[in-house]
């Protein structure tokens, strides 16, 4: 993989960092349950989210989706502890047998041959020069796979290529799968921190597809 150094004078826009540091905590959030360190990061972009929820009101502005859906993990934050969200992550994601959700998004993308969706996932992985680390314990289409991939074409790309890149992983692996996911979530009656985090999913996820078909 590239180094971020690569860009431009080693520098990342501002907005490019953000919607890189917003991937990296819902891959986090998605690929375990969330230990204190993580937990207290949520937790201040909450209250900077509030404190800008707050101002945007004093002007008679609505708060945006996005920034309301951080506020509101934010405060389902502060009444769970790290091992109440891994009896929660493992309940509904890993499971005894069956998890209630499936995390992979070749399953919301087709009903039958989803191991074709992997395999067209890896070849276009392999045309970006990524590949899965030997160690990771998930296959590529795990959403929290995807979001770390989404992250790093934000950082480690420029120009156009990174346009095309992001857009094509979006596209064909996100879109669609995405929506039908975080339903699953919300839809699920165990689901209660991580039923903010799938609106907090949906929320960014909604905004991205809007820019990456606006830019």
């Amino acid at each position: 993989m590239s180094d971020a150094s690569n860009l431009v004078g080693g520098e990342i826009p501002e907005e490019d960092r953000a919607r890189a540091d917003l991937y990296a905590l819902l891959a986090q959030l998605f690929y375990g349950g969330p230990d204190s360190g993580l937990l207290n990061s949520i937790a201040q972009a909450g209250q900077a989210a509030q404190a800008g929820q707050a101002a945007a009101h004093g002007v008679g502005q609505t708060a945006a989706p996005l920034t309301a859906a951080l506020g509101a993990l934010a405060m389902a934050c502060a009444e769970r502890t790290p091992a109440l969200l891994q009896q929660e992550f493992d309940e509904l994601f890993v499971g005894t047998g069956k998890a209630r959700v499936t995390p992979y998004c070749s399953f919301y993308l087709v009903e039958t041959g989803r191991e074709k969706v992997l395999v067209r996932l890896r070849e276009d992985l392999a045309e970006m020069g990524l590949a899965r680390m030997e160690s990771a314990r998930e296959p590529e289409d795990h959403i929290a796979a995807l979001l770390e991939i989404m992250r790093h074409l934000t950082t480690n790309r420029e120009g156009d290529v990174a346009l095309r890149d992001q857009r094509a992983i979006f596209e064909r692996y996100l879109e669609r799968a995405y929506p039908r996911f975080c339903d699953a979530v919300a839809s699920c009656d165990t689901a209660s921190f991580y039923r903010s985090a799938a609106a907090l999913l949906r929320a960014f996820l909604d905004v991205e597809a809007e820019a990456l078909k606006l830019s």
